[in-house]
């Protein structure tokens, strides 16, 4: 089980929070609202049944319904909005049902409505349930689909408000063909902003720029108070009503560390209050609205593997400070009624909800993960810094290592690289760490150059030379010099380790460099490319973020196409002798199949060894969310690649495999 999403009573006495279990025999997920006392005088309990998707809890500001999001329809899918008392009599209400998804819920100031972000399906919808029979799609913009969504073009992310009561249908306050991030009320309950492109060609720039919504004019479009380089997501009202919160990052240079923004409500001046933090303000999982406490905002940011929590003065006055640190990575938070909230995990705990008292000691409500541990065991992973071979600074590194062969011999070995590139490992439980040091081997993984976690100038130094703004190496420069520099390290320090069976693995970008690096060295015994990037060129019109990377890049591939053949793996296949495993899932808009396809049909024209995988019916996210029982499958297929070429203990496998055992 998984424990998110917490959310304070506004009297600080009760926290909701999602709990998430995988249903194995179903191939589904379940999830449930809980709740729990702040003070811990009684133990958490499971409030919604947890049969449907119960999640995104939301307090009514009074402190006595609770509204959650579930998919309770009777015979379909579709998406529901729910009002359950709390404290009192009552029967739970359904406010509206959707054939959509209902994203980030909010309530009026005064209780008397909801406000959400949801999918609004056009006209070619109503010709029935047969995609055969619609009318074609007209595509006129970029950012026309979206990984784990599909076609978004015709179904535009609009912003809702619906009675609580369920007394009315929702209605749109601000619609397509825009995509709106969720909305906040202002604190008279007259407004809403959303942060939204919506400028001419808004396709092309996305920016989103915060936008009122007036209420009483029903007719009026959003109002945009902001306009320029920086993209908004995720506001928050101060309590006057004067200034707006939001997280905000450069939108034509990336990457840009995530900024706490402050805007003028009013005139649309704005603040950013963390650049002297230096860090990425917007963690994954974990990024929310900035919370107002008082006169002060509370954030989450990435540190070197951990993410933490920090309190900053609104009017600028000093710089922001810590409240919540610690090893350890912190997937969620929220305070209210005096009450800070907190899920927090580490490399050997599964997330857990916390409460911080006021004299800054921490209680442990909820053990969800104990019967996980007492059945599993975990192993803790050695952290150590190495000099990065750019000269510029330290790399975080990490060792997990398996009980010591009975024979006394030495250890296979993985060496596991993150996606994103702008992600971070981290100071969390990862199952895949576990599963791979249970079946024998040593896993070392590091953030290198390309990551956050550290400056933004860390992060930005993989842009490549040609770039006109912040040029750097490029991908599979600095980058494919500290993963190997990491793993020399490894090496070096635990003479346990076997350096002739060394394998390779990573997802996304991980899965980039993973083809990177067997075109440039022959060290490794087997490699596992996942989901990867192989051609940067193809990707550019491809991926459901075609357009994108030329903000990454710093050029475009239509006037550098030589900048973006050169940074691709597939340029140097034939220079490829190391076994790989290739995965990658068929309906991947991010990375879409045919980067898979390429790398598959090179490598089998030039007599290479090489395996591949396509899982139907599953995206991008397949090793975090896809079908349960196609991420067994994966894990499955990946131990018993790496068993095969370093040795490692094979599963058994009962599905149709080669290596399948009766």
């Amino acid at each position: 089980m998984s424990l998110a999403d917490p959310r304070v009573s506004p009297d600080g006495s009760l926290i909701a929070f999602t709990v998430t279990r995988v249903d194995l025999d179903a191939n589904r997920y379940r999830s449930a609202v809980w709740l729990a006392a702040t003070d811990g005088s009684t133990p958490p309990h499971q409030l919604t049944s947890g049969e449907h998707g119960d999640s995104q809890p939301v307090w009514s500001p009074d402190g006595r319904r609770l509204a959650f999001t579930s998919r309770r329809s009777t015979g379909s899918d579709a998406a529901t909005l729910h009002v359950v008392p709390i404290g009192g009599p009552g029967e739970t209400v359904t406010v509206c049902e959707r054939p959509e998804g209902i994203e980030q819920p909010a309530w009026s100031p005064d209780g008397r409505h909801l406000a959400f972000a949801s999918r609004e399906r056009t006209g070619r919808y109503s010709d029935g349930d047969d995609e055969r029979a619609r009318p074609p799609r007209r595509i006129d913009r970029l950012w026309s689909r979206e990984d784990g969504t599909g076609w978004t073009i015709d179904r535009p992310r609009s912003v809702f408000v619906v009675p609580a009561d369920g007394s009315a249908r929702p209605r749109v306050v601000a619609g397509g063909p825009y995509e709106h991030d969720g909305p906040a009320w202002s604190p008279d309950g007259s407004r809403l902003v959303t942060a939204v492109p919506r400028a001419k060609d808004w396709d092309l720039d996305l920016i989103a720029d915060l936008h009122l919504v007036d209420l009483a004019a029903a007719d009026a479009p959003p109002r945009a108070i902001t306009s320029g380089r920086l993209s908004h997501w995720r506001p928050a009202w101060s309590p006057d009503g004067a200034t707006i919160a939001s997280l905000a990052q450069d939108g034509k240079l990336l990457h840009s560390h995530t900024q706490v923004v402050l805007t003028d409500a009013t005139t649309g001046e704005q603040r950013v209050l963390t650049a002297d933090l230096d860090r990425q303000c917007a963690p994954q999982p974990g990024a929310r609205a900035p919370i107002w406490d008082g006169d002060h905002l509370l954030f989450a940011a990435e540190d070197r593997g951990d993410v933490h929590v920090y309190r900053v003065p609104a009017d600028g006055s000093g710089p922001a400070h810590r409240v919540l640190g610690g090893t350890r990575v912190i997937t969620g938070y929220d305070q209210a009624g005096g009450v800070l909230a907190f899920v927090a995990a580490t490399a050997t705990t599964l997330p857990e909800l916390f409460v911080r008292d006021p004299d800054g000691t921490e209680r442990r409500l909820t053990s969800v993960g104990a019967a996980f541990h007492d059945a599993v065991p975990v192993r803790a992973p050695e952290y150590f810094r190495v000099p990065s071979p750019g000269g510029d600074g330290d790399m975080d590194v990490w060792l997990v290592k398996p009980d010591a062969p009975a024979d006394g011999g030495r250890l296979p070995v993985l060496l596991s690289i993150h996606g994103g590139p702008m992600s971070q490992y981290g100071n969390a439980f990862f199952d895949e760490f576990q599963l791979w040091t249970g079946a024998g081997y040593a896993v070392v993984y590091c953030n290198p150059h390309g990551s956050t976690g550290q400056t933004e100038a860390w992060a930005r130094s993989i842009r490549p030379p040609e770039a006109a703004e912040v040029p750097g190496t490029g991908w599979g420069g600095i980058d494919a010099d500290d993963v190997l520099a990491a793993l020399d390290a490894a090496l070096a320090r635990d003479p346990q380790l076997d350096p002739d069976r060394v394998g390779v693995l990573g997802g996304s970008y991980g899965g980039y460099l993973t083809s990177w690096l067997i075109g440039h060295t022959d060290r490794f015994a087997a490699a596992c490319s996942e989901r990867a990037v192989n051609n940067v060129e193809s990707l550019e019109w491809s991926s459901d973020a075609a357009g994108f990377f030329r903000h990454e890049f710093g050029v475009g591939h239509l006037d550098s196409p030589e900048v973006y053949r050169r940074m691709s793996p597939i340029s140097y296949v034939r220079d490829i002798s190391t076994p790989v495993l290739i995965l990658h899932s068929e309906d991947d808009l991010r990375c879409h199949v045919e980067q898979a396809d390429q790398l598959f049909v090179a490598l089998r024209l030039l007599g290479k060894p090489v395996e591949y995988w396509r899982f139907p019916e599953e995206g991008h996210e397949l090793s975090r969310s896809g079908s349960p029982r196609h991420r067994v499958q994966r894990a499955e297929i990946i131990l018993d690649w790496f068993g095969r070429h370093l040795g490692g203990r094979r599963p058994r496998i009962t599905w149709d495999h080669p290596s399948r055992t009766p």
